[in-house]
């Protein structure tokens, strides 16, 4: 494949990429619509379906304590894609990092699909689906202990399993939030993928980043004016588009 079969922004992604060796990945939902898992905010996505309660109020921590019960019908046929498999967002991202452009994925996802895909710096900033804890005793379980369990989960102990996914109402994991803000604090590269930028504290990580930036995403983000590059094309095909041209030096 030639250069005049790629976009100009793919073209201009991959110089970034080229000139990069502390690049980091910052991404949402839109990352994982490629994997067949649906995002919150789009006309199809879950914020725009039709239920008893308001996703926002299903997902938060104090739905979760009163009404446990709906928490986990809603959470096992909206939250759960065990079938989903990396896309090649994913895995051009794990092989940057392998290459030794690519630092750390920052990600507001809670699927598991980028370490799927093989990256290991992963900062899980709402946690991840494939955890589960017991709120009384502390155990571990993983998500097979969700998925064929019915009604709310149990544990030996008798105390009620939860996800180990940040719900409305509660804190980012401290760990993760430092993780994050050392992560961008030291990139010579920052790409936001699969995110609009409208849920806080996490997009606000990204303010303080004076840097060479890059953005792909479907839609505006709060960040396009500040941006070297915009990408309003579907995120793994611009990925896996720049991974063509680094192997390709004379095409980019």
């Amino acid at each position: 494949m030639n250069a005049s079969s790629h976009t100009p922004e793919q073209l201009a992604l991959a110089q970034m990429l080229r000139r990069a060796r502390r690049a980091v990945f910052f991404g949402g939902a839109g990352v994982s619509t490629e994997s067949g898992i649906p995002d919150f905010r789009s006309t199809d996505g879950l914020y725009n379906q039709q239920w008893r309660y308001p996703p926002e109020t299903i997902l938060s921590h104090e739905f979760f304590l009163r009404r446990t019960d709906e928490f986990y019908e809603f959470y096992r046929k909206k939250m759960l894609f065990p079938d989903a498999r990396p896309n090649p967002a994913h895995l051009a991202l794990a092989e940057l990092e392998k290459r030794g452009i690519l630092s750390a994925v920052i990600t507001q996802n809670i699927d598991g699909l980028h370490q799927a895909a093989g990256s290991k710096k992963v900062v899980e900033l709402h946690g991840s689906v494939l955890r589960n804890s017991c709120t009384r005793c502390g155990r571990k379980f993983g998500l097979e202990t969700i998925l064929h369990s019915s009604g709310v989960p149990r544990c030996a102990c008798g105390g009620v399993i939860k996800p180990d996914v940040v719900l409305y109402g509660e804190q980012l994991p401290t760990g993760a939030i430092e993780e994050a803000l050392d992560a961008i604090a030291r990139a010579d590269l920052l790409i936001i993928g699969g995110t609009s930028l409208a849920v806080y504290p996490a997009a606000g990580f990204v303010e303080a980043y004076s840097g060479p930036l890059a953005i792909i995403n479907r839609s505006p983000t709060s960040m396009d004016y500040r941006a070297d590059l915009c990408i309003s094309q579907p995120i793994g095909q611009t990925l896996a588009a720049a991974m063509q041209l680094l192997d390709a030096p004379d095409q980019a």
